[in-house]
């Protein structure tokens, strides 16, 4: 058996259907990887029955930790209950939103905030916009305010006043003040959230981060209570919507950071294989159990987001990798419409009780249930572990009942049908990332991953006119690899909202040290796993009379307590991103100069991914396993199954194939071809007519 020593690195994806592991030992090059079923509901079961899968006995040195337990919160609505004690006046900040609805036109709005009403309670205060203190905060008022939000069963506590990003002052006596008479530690005031301005976007960010704090910090508290049964004493840290990880103590704080948390380690994931495989510009698309989720890579850089919405009305402002999501998962439901139009998702099954041919109960088709019924799924060796054989004959009943006969096909047709619409949906989703952000689809190659992504890689490549696509060598765990691959990162933000003309440069150049040495500390605090830490700079910058802004990088080192940053410097940086964004500048117009951005980048040693390459017994004769019929456009056809990790480099697979590997499978449609590069990675191109 192998061993791993104390430096190994174990990461966890706990997904809506799956629980994704790989342990690796950078120091022997060693790796085990595992697939459980999640525990939905009690996420932390599955996730330490995976560890017992994946670590067999052997030592583990650190873990890190993707998680979408905060995401499916927001998403069902299941956060915790709380109060928020505001400046009177502004009670209504998070109903009223951007004065946006969700349809468009109607005399009825249906949206309903994550605060009643009545949870929600307003203090004398008020801070001018330059920062000045009008009226001092009422402390006795916001001691009232939060006993009588204690009383009414609030869970946590969000202080949230009117420009307190220009001077917190007020705000931090209020949170002393709750602080004498709250019963736990989830008390937060926007100033620590997010000190930006933009009133809604301030509020909400605070206000959804302590409807979290609760719900992550007990999760959290199960997952470290489980560890301590286990010979483990090391470093727990958890992947954030940047790309980056924190600690467990950072993520108590501020859990809206792991939004997007899973999702994110996959694309970090994605980006290295891509870069180290040749490929800097990529198209992600993971696909699991409940959705695709799809992201741009460009010259080896996943895109920002300063701000997300993950449903109607809930609006974060912190930053995330840019992620578009659909509902069309494996276990995404297949139903037909009023109109008698075929549609797959958003509705999922996901792992309880998943798909018709799991046998836990279900009795409408799936994705996964069209992908079994028409082969590509091998019945009898399904994925996870947990059953011994899928039942091909009940999802092809529920097939023909609910798509099937609605739509006057025979079963086999309405599975095709099925997956065609995913197809298509997954496509759209990539041009909606690609074409319609001004990308070139023939100049970027897909990256499909997750549980199913591979079996769509055909139409990734042929309904979007993509280059080609790179399946990992472990796809079904490739969130997991990110994880291990992800620096540890910490981001800030402060509102300046200063000219540029005349600006005191020094002043500027005080504040950015400053703001770089705090990110900083967060970061040399989470020790023992990095090399070096980075700093990177960033202003929201725009023309005087504009209202969004953009992000302007600006390349300044911190050498002997200072930046050195200059004004023309800032100004040449703005023109040339302003240009990138719209294709002109303005030249002549004054710029103002919004926000600071500053992170800290903890740089983790490379990984090098060559670890995963087929070894050197690897061949074409042990990988081919016979042959299957497949039904492809209409037919039964005979159709080659490999073991894909048997496969050795440079081997080149004809379709139509079926690749099988314990965490994936993968098919390649004709009008395809497959070749296996030095890392494992499988490339499929199109064939040369």
């Amino acid at each position: 058996m192998t061993t791993f020593s104390t430096s190994s690195v174990l990461g966890v994806d706990v997904g809506g259907t799956f629980t994704d592991l790989l342990l690796y030992d950078a120091a022997t090059k060693a790796f085990r990887v595992a697939k459980v079923p999640s525990q939905r509901g009690d996420e932390a079961a599955g996730f330490m029955a995976g560890i017992a899968a994946v670590s067999q006995g052997s030592s583990i040195g650190s873990i890190v930790h993707g998680t979408t337990v905060g995401t499916n919160s927001l998403l069902e609505r299941r956060g915790s209950k709380i109060g928020v004690i505001t400046t009177r006046g502004f009670r209504d900040v998070l109903e009223m939103r951007r004065r946006d609805r969700r349809q468009t036109w109607g005399l009825w709005g249906d949206f309903t905030p994550i605060v009643d009403r009545d949870f929600r309670l307003e203090v004398e205060e008020r801070t001018l916009a330059n920062g000045s203190i009008y009226m001092e905060v009422d402390v006795a008022a916001v001691r009232e305010a939060a006993l009588k939000l204690r009383q009414q069963g609030a869970e946590a506590l969000a202080i949230i006043f009117i420009n307190a990003y220009a001077n917190p002052e007020n705000e931090q006596k209020a949170l002393a003040a709750a602080r004498e008479v709250w019963y736990n530690d989830f008390l937060s005031a926007s100033h620590q959230v997010l000190p930006e301005i933009r009133e809604f976007e301030r509020s909400s960010t605070t206000a959804l981060n302590s409807y979290l704090q609760p719900l992550v910090s007990s999760y959290l508290a199960k997952l470290e209570g489980a560890l301590q049964s286990l010979p483990f004493d090391g470093q727990f840290y958890i992947v954030q919507s940047n790309g980056g990880v924190m600690s467990t103590a950072t993520a108590r704080r501020f859990p809206i950071r792991t939004a997007l948390s899973g999702p994110a380690a996959g694309v970090i994931a994605a980006a290295s294989i891509a870069k180290q495989a040749g490929y800097e510009n990529v198209i992600t698309g993971d696909l699991g159990g409940t959705s695709f989720d799809v992201s741009v890579i460009v010259g080896g850089k996943a895109s920002l987001a300063a701000q997300t919405t993950i449903d109607f009305g809930m609006v974060i402002r912190t930053p995330m990798i840019e992620i578009t999501t659909i509902g069309a998962g494996g276990g995404s439901i297949a139903w037909v419409d009023r109109g008698g139009l075929l549609q797959v998702g958003p509705e999922s099954a996901g792992s309880r009780p998943g798909p018709v041919c799991y046998g836990q109960g279900n009795d409408r088709p799936t994705l996964t249930d069209a992908h079994v019924v028409m082969g590509r799924i091998n019945a009898d060796k399904p994925i996870g572990g947990k059953l011994a054989r899928l039942d091909v004959e009940a999802a092809k009943a529920a097939i023909l009942k609910h798509v099937g006969e609605p739509l006057g096909l025979d079963a086999m047709k309405a599975a095709e049908a099925i997956v065609r619409v995913a197809d298509a949906r997954m496509a759209g989703a990539i041009r909606l990332v690609s074409i319609e952000r001004g990308h070139d689809p023939a100049k970027f190659a897909a990256v499909p991953f997750g549980g199913g992504g591979a079996l769509h890689v055909g139409a990734m490549v042929k309904e979007v006119g993509l280059e080609a696509a790179l399946v990992p060598r472990f796809p079904g765990v490739t969130s997991a690899l990110g994880c291990i691959i992800a620096d540890l990162r910490h981001d800030s933000v402060q509102t300046l909202n200063l000219p540029l003309d005349g600006i005191d440069i020094e002043a500027l150049d005080r504040r950015m040290v400053a703001a770089g040495e705090d990110v900083r500390s967060v970061v040399a605090a989470a020790s023992g796993m990095i090399e070096r830490i980075d700093l990177s700079f960033e202003f929201d910058m725009h023309y005087v009379g504009q209202t969004h802004t953009v992000a302007v990088a600006v390349p300044v080192t911190i050498d002997n307590g200072k930046t050195g940053v200059t004004a023309a410097a800032i100004k040449t940086a703005f023109e040339a991103a302003y240009a990138a964004s719209f294709s002109r500048s303005l030249s002549g117009l004054p710029v103002r100069i919004v926000s600071l951005r500053s992170a800290a980048i903890g740089r983790r040693p490379a990984l090098d991914l060559s670890a995963f390459a087929p070894s050197a017994d690897a061949s074409v004769e042990t990988a081919r396993k016979g042959t299957r019929k497949v039904w492809i456009d209409g037919a039964w056809r005979d159709t080659t199954i490999w073991s894909r990790l048997d496969l050795p480099v440079g081997a080149i697979i004809d379709a139509p194939a079926i690749l099988e590997q314990p965490d994936a499978t993968i098919y390649i449609d004709p009008g395809l071809r497959g070749r296996v590069d030095k890392l494992g990675n499988l490339i499929v191109e199109r064939v040369a007519s």
